[in-house]
């Protein structure tokens, strides 16, 4: 199955009509958003801009309800009331409804999770250590993929509100062992990188965030995943 990725958004409503013209082409078959929808820099009291990026999600969700949902830290912050970099006091309650709004847009049995499977291809929004599964997974379960995916959805705040978790680890700048590395592919983002890459068993896409000033750190190209071949492509951008 060939899947398209949007790794994380930060207020960029544009992503989702960028993304729904590549559905539109028919050459992948879903969607996988890798969420971090709210936040961007100098952007805390932007509330139209943060409403127009949610509504944006919401329509897309609608249009191709297949698409998977993964929380990012951003997201969890709002929902959990804990405090990030970016976090905006004066839009916590637009991004809660927000986020009520796109759960109640997905279909029954397609709920916004920690860790969405498709063939043996996990996305999430950090990445998944070796080093985690083994202290919340028991280890007669460890080489049971479906099975770990599961007990990690199911996992609460307070193990998942960690720099080792798969909403926050970034693989990209430590050397740990990740979960997997023979059997599974890992698509992540939460890490801005300068253009989509892969390294041992983990895919890093979030090509579309920005420094301060507001310059592209990466190419702002959509990541296209084989999930049968492992393969992976970067979008064409249009001229």
């Amino acid at each position: 199955m060939k899947v398209l990725v949007i790794p994380d958004v930060h207020l960029k409503p544009w992503m989702f009509e960028r993304a729904s013209e590549i559905m539109e082409k028919g050459t992948v078959e879903r969607a996988v958003c890798l969420m971090d929808i709210p936040d961007d820099w100098n952007q805390e009291y932007n509330l139209e801009l943060y409403n127009e990026t949610f509504d944006a999600a919401i329509a897309f969700a609608k249009k191709y309800p297949s698409t998977l949902w993964v929380y990012g830290n951003h997201d969890l912050c709002y929902l959990w009331d804990e405090r990030e970099s970016g976090y905006s006091p004066a839009a916590a309650y637009t991004v809660v409804k927000k986020l009520e709004e796109l759960k109640s847009a997905l279909p029954e049995g397609n709920e916004i999770r920690y860790v969405q499977k498709i063939d043996d291809v996990l996305f999430c929004h950090g990445g998944i250590t070796d080093y985690f599964v083994r202290k919340v997974v028991p280890l007669s379960k460890y080489d049971d993929v479906d099975e770990v995916v599961r007990i990690i959805n199911g996992l609460p705040r307070e193990c998942m509100w960690s720099d080792v978790s798969p909403i926050w680890y970034r693989p990209q700048y430590t050397a740990g062992k990740m979960y997997g590395a023979d059997k599974i592919l890992q698509v992540v983002g939460h890490t801005p990188v300068e253009e989509i890459y892969r390294e041992g068993n983990v895919i890093s896409c979030d090509v579309f965030s920005t420094y301060r000033d507001g310059r592209a750190i990466g190419t702002e190209e959509f990541a296209l995943v084989e999930t049968e071949r492992w393969e992976c492509e970067s979008e064409v951008k249009s001229k």
